[in-house]
């Protein structure tokens, strides 16, 4: 065992997790991706197998933790405090998984270490208060954490605990060839073939007396006791479990003794029932109970409906019946109107995006929906508060109160699968200020999962597609590591489908990647959206038109594009006859400061492309900006700008084409001008019927950044 004073005698097994947690660490500063997260993962695997070597595996990461606080000054620094976010998460993911009783004295010691750690700056003092609070749950009812994680993943029906959880995984088909997709699919998907209900109920009644009881419980009768029990009987005793486990989480410290009373008479009696006998020869003996993989419904992500469809499909049709008004069936038959069923658009597999050509000028994000009638005001205050809870670092008692059901929905792609989930984002927020069907019943968790078409040599390309996942993995290392990293791991799986020796390793691999990254990462960063306005050369009412983009615009004048596959500029004797491009007018806001703004009018000369991306506030220090850049065939005449609202126009008759988020499906022509700025959220900006002056907004308002943001979930997440 590990000595606290720091004098340690290893065994060899302690040996072993002492140098797997520091290879983690280490890992972290690796520049090679190849291999990485597979020593988590081993760890992960180390654990099932053994459960009884989860103490000092618990112990070895405290004294890691304390080592970290003994200098404070270097734990500030943001390097240091990285490296504190694969510790809190390997300790609370042995926490949970742990199958043996964990010592009120060792609970203690953790219980006081993460106390002292609060004083670590955002964004590490949100993932310790999360592993604080979990460890808290763990003190007082062993069993807790799994119980309630296994019933929502699995959506195990019972009366006491009815939270419901649902994996969606929407992969772009712009980046999914037809055999990449199979072999993902069939991966994924796998995990409802290794689920059985019955088998879930006994190791939830396993796993919570083991934890419970500790060396009184002699586990390997207990599971022979259950597999004896019939399916009926195993039914009962579960859901017993579940309510002593849900009587004693409301209760806290005080009813932790009574709470071990019923789970000794509960033990007692599974014995009496079955006919098995208790034995003094299997005290020391631990049966692994280890999560089983939840659900997970992949999905070809053809349509931007699609996303919609399955989430009103499960908030209104997933849930209990009888938990439905009146008002939620009159949503329901109004859903099933509107989008004539999920089938359509999730059955026709003969579609192909990726055979398609481009959609020149596709339907705007922004467009005019059918009138509902007003919000109440409690509904109004609801998105005000979903507003509340998207900050990293937001007190998740909040969300566990409401009791929701929770929706995972997982994007697998590059750049233009987030531009996708952007305007999917934007229209779900806009229905919901118009009328709440979703927001009172789920809670919307987003996760990325890059994956590139791109093959491995062509890095610079790759890169370009894959901006938004580069900037993850800068503000979380931890991220990169384990998430950044599977982007290689998938592109080869097409190539792998044949050689079944590896296929089922890699399956594991995959899907044990995918539930840590769910369970794990609850930390948001919020990648800021804009707003672009688009006036078309057509003097038609529909010359307008508004979309929304999260990492990317680029404009170029089709005439000029030929320039772009020239050489530079030659420093040659200039020719009045030469042409590098065209006039247009530029017209931007400028942020110099937290609290001025200063208007700069500029025109940048012979132009053949303009390129816009994105710098959220999350890699920048002052608040996130645009960085526009004016390409010209001539380097003399290159620019770059920094703005939070631009307005550009096209001169001498010309027009525009213009590509969001790098996505040629979402690409717009004959364009004269285009206005882009931050995108409100239009959860923030309902105006109450109740208020005196008709243009006053609710209270909160003017509390709340009222840009929307699309919350990617990461291990460690940005505090704004």
């Amino acid at each position: 065992m590990v000595d606290p004073t720091g004098d340690v005698s290893l065994s060899t097994v302690e040996s072993t997790l002492y140098n797997n947690v520091k290879a983690l660490l280490k890992e972290m500063n690796s520049q090679s991706n190849s291999q990485k997260g597979m020593l988590r993962w081993s760890l992960q695997k180390k654990l099932e197998s053994d459960p009884s070597c989860s103490i000092s595996l618990i112990q070895l990461l405290v004294k890691e933790l304390e080592n970290k606080l003994q200098t404070v000054s270097e734990i500030s620094k943001t390097g240091s405090c990285m490296h504190i976010i694969p510790v809190l998460h390997t300790l609370y993911y042995v926490v949970i998984q742990s199958g043996v009783m964990i010592p009120a004295s060792l609970y203690q010691t953790v219980y006081e270490c993460l106390m002292k750690l609060l004083i670590l700056p955002s964004p590490c003092s949100a993932v310790v208060l999360s592993t604080l609070r979990s460890i808290k749950m763990e003190m007082t009812t062993p069993g807790s954490l799994y119980q309630r994680r296994v019933i929502a993943e699995q959506n195990v029906k019972n009366d006491h605990f009815t939270v419901q959880e649902k994996v969606f995984v929407l992969a772009d088909p712009a980046v999914f060839s037809a055999p990449l997709e199979a072999t993902v699919r069939a991966y994924l998907e796998a995990s409802s073939f290794l689920r059985n209900t019955l088998t879930m109920e006994k190791n939830v009644v396993l796993h919570v007396l083991q934890r419970g009881l500790g060396v009184t419980c002699q586990s390997s009768t207990l599971a022979k006791a259950l597999e004896a029990l019939e399916d009926h009987v195993v039914e009962k005793y579960f859901q017993d479990v579940v309510l002593v486990v849900e009587e004693s989480i409301k209760k806290g410290a005080s009813g932790r003794a009574n709470y071990l009373v019923k789970l000794q008479d509960t033990y007692r009696d599974i014995l009496t029932t079955s006919g098995e006998e208790i034995t003094t020869a299997d005290h020391s003996s631990v049966c692994s109970t280890a999560m089983p993989f939840p659900e997970i419904i992949f999905v070809l992500w053809r349509y931007e409906e699609d996303l919609w469809n399955l989430l009103a499909n499960f908030a209104l049709c997933g849930c209990p019946h009888s938990s439905l008004d009146e008002e939620d069936k009159d949503k329901k038959n109004s859903l099933r109107c509107e989008n004539n069923g999920i089938e359509k658009h999730l059955k026709e597999s003969d579609f192909d995006d990726r055979e398609q050509p481009p959609d020149r000028n596709p339907a705007p994000a922004f467009s005019r929906r059918k009138a509902f009638k007003n919000m109440k005001p409690a509904d109004k205050l609801s998105l005000m508060r979903e507003k509340i809870e998207a900050f990293p670092g937001s007190s998740p008692v909040l969300k566990e109160d409401r009791m929701r059901h929770t929706a995972r929905v997982v994007v697998m792609g590059d750049d233009r699968v987030l531009g996708r989930l952007t305007r999917a984002y934007h229209s779900i927020r806009e229905r919901e200020s118009k009328r709440l069907i979703l927001t009172k019943k789920l809670n919307l968790q987003l996760y990325y999962i890059p994956v590139t078409d791109m093959e491995p040599s062509l890095s610079s390309s790759d890169e370009d597609r894959l901006s938004l996942a580069s900037l993850l993995g800068r503000v979380d290392p931890w991220y990169n590591c384990n998430i950044n990293s599977l982007r290689t791991a998938i592109s080869r799986l097409a190539g792998m489908h044949s050689d079944h020796s590896k296929t089922s390793q890699q399956n594991l691999f995959l899907l044990d990647t995918l539930c840590y990254y769910l369970r794990c990462g609850t930390q948001p960063v919020n990648l800021p959206l804009y707003s672009v306005k688009m006036t078309l050369s057509s003097s038609d009412e529909s010359s307008v038109v508004e979309d929304v983009f999260v990492s990317n615009l680029e404009a170029d004048i089709p005439e000029f594009r030929h320039l772009k596959e020239k050489e530079p500029f030659p420093r040659k004797k200039k020719s009045a006859l030469e042409v590098f491009g065209t006039a247009i007018s530029v017209t931007y806001t400028k942020q110099i400061s937290s609290s001025k703004r200063e208007v700069v009018k500029a025109e940048a000369p012979m132009t053949y492309s303009v390129v816009i991306t994105s710098e959220p506030a999350a890699v920048t220090s002052g608040g996130g900006y645009l960085t526009v850049r004016f390409d010209c065939l001539n380097p003399g005449y290159n620019t770059a700008i920094h703005a939070r609202n631009i307005s550009i126009r096209t001169m001498e008759h010309r027009s525009l084409s213009v590509c969001l988020d790098k996505d040629s499906r979402r690409t717009y022509t004959d364009v004269q001008r285009i206005e882009i700025c931050p995108c409100l959220d239009p959860g923030c900006s309902i105006r109450s019927r109740f208020s005196v002056s008709a243009d006053r907004e609710l209270p909160l308002s003017k509390y709340l950044d009222q840009v929307l943001s699309l919350p990617i979930n990461t291990f460690t997440g940005v505090t704004p």
